[in-house]
């Protein structure tokens, strides 16, 4: 075992699996506002002053324009940047919208309606990049956020750099040579996971709390494009049986549901996703409850499965093309594989089997309709593990999966990395033409 690997997993964890409330690129719009407000004098006038640009990447913009913002009852980037600086917590990171009141909402919509907040496309090489700026009379303020959703690069006020990150210029492209996966595999993912001690990886049972209850929000609500309720309302029809498939589908879709139409409660992420977090908690979840398993057992499956995506994702672009609940749901199909009584080989086989089936599922953007994403790859993810538990595996003679597990997930990375780059040109393209 390589335990010399075990810190910078459980580091790196706790790093990339965190709660979020709503969808992580408005609400890093949202919170560089929220920290930009807090330099700004403060007045009774100040909203009737208040004037508001915010630049985003390419990527940023995709993932911002259709998605809920959380208790706004509003979808878009422009929402999220007036609520931020009206009422977010700047000290809250991705959960910087928790306190807002309907009021707030009143007075960040008054903004919206006197045309005082623009948002347009920042020319720069950052995949996930975003720049508010507020004015007030004479007065500025820019915050810049970059690579990660709550990252402050850079602080301005009135022009004058008051604060910028110290960066070494880095290919954003390929995973870092300081990665806590810089030599590691697949294989020692799993070892960490089933074998680590479990006061060091408990703290991941949080996912399961707080993504099991944006699933029931889900549920009882009338969010989105309700796709759980439909599977619930079909089971009571008695279309559907309520079977471990069906539940896979219905409580995983419920949570992004809730998610994606702005429900005042919070996900726990997955690199910087609310989506990915649920796609990796949910399925693992419902097999774990089927199977009656006990707490350290679904502990265990949940850092596997968390990990894991977190592990398949850092050979991609931190956003691309390529859906991410897709690769999340990779993720979810080795912690279940794993409490179904599969060990390694079915792990990487019921892996294989995800690349082979739903690559190439494409993001365009943040939005209700993910949900039917979410629920697709929770489905995809069981029926491989099922394969894999059988001894059936999509062969390394078939198209873009090889015989090793580790090669596979770097041919599904080169793709999303490379070709896929100006998929997301044209998808883009599409959606601003709309």
């Amino acid at each position: 075992m390589k335990k010399h690997l075990w810190n910078g997993f459980t580091n790196i964890v706790k790093k990339e699996v965190v709660p979020a409330l709503g969808c992580t690129e408005p609400v890093s719009v949202a919170l560089g506002a929220a920290i930009a407000m807090r330099r700004i004098a403060k007045g009774e006038a100040l909203n009737e002053q208040l004037r508001i640009e915010v630049l985003v990447s390419p990527n940023l913009m995709k993932n911002g324009m259709g998605v809920g913002v959380p208790g706004t009852g509003m979808v878009g980037l422009p929402i999220a940047a007036a609520i931020g600086a009206l009422a977010g917590d700047p000290d809250a990171g991705l959960e910087v919208l928790k306190s807002i009141t309907a009021e707030d909402v009143t007075k960040a919509k008054a903004l919206l309606d006197d045309k005082r907040v623009t948002v347009g496309v920042a020319a720069v090489s950052q995949i996930l990049y975003a720049q508010v700026t507020l004015f007030v009379n004479d007065q500025s303020v820019s915050v810049t956020i970059a690579d990660s959703h709550t990252k402050v690069i850079e602080i301005r006020e009135n022009d004058i750099v008051i604060f910028a990150e110290d960066q070494v210029k880095v290919d954003d492209k390929a995973p870092k040579d300081s990665s806590p996966f810089c030599g590691a595999t697949a294989h020692d993912v799993y070892e960490f996971a089933i074998s680590a001690p479990l006061a060091d990886i408990d703290f991941i049972e949080q996912a399961y709390q707080l993504n099991e209850a944006l699933s029931l929000e889900g549920l009882t609500g009338q969010y989105g494009l309700q796709i759980g309720a439909t599977f619930q309302r079909n089971i009571d029809r008695g279309l559907l049986s309520q079977d471990l498939l069906t539940d896979i589908m219905r409580r995983t879709a419920a949570a992004s549901d809730a998610r994606m139409d702005g429900a005042m409660k919070p996900a726990m992420s997955n690199s910087g996703s609310g989506n990915q977090g649920i796609a990796a908690t949910m399925p693992v979840v419902v097999v774990a409850e089927h199977l009656k398993v006990d707490r350290e057992t679904m502990i265990r499956a949940l850092m596997l499965s968390h990990l894991m995506a977190i592990y398949i994702k850092s050979h991609q672009n931190k956003l691309s093309a390529l859906c991410g609940a897709t690769t999340a749901s990779m993720g979810a199909v080795a912690g279940m594989t794993w409490l179904l009584g599969g060990q390694f080989t079915q792990v990487s086989a019921a892996i294989c089997n995800m690349i082979g089936d739903i690559t190439g599922i494409i993001c365009d953007g943040a939005k209700t309709s993910c949900a039917m994403k979410v629920s697709s790859s929770a489905s995809a993810a069981i029926k491989a593990a099922m394969m894999a538990l059988d001894g059936i595996r999509v062969t390394g003679d078939e198209g873009i999966v090889d015989n090793d597990v580790d090669a596979t997930i770097r041919n599904l990375s080169a793709l999303a990395n490379g070709a896929m780059t100006q998929t997301d040109v044209q998808i883009l393209e599409i959606m601003v033409q709309k």
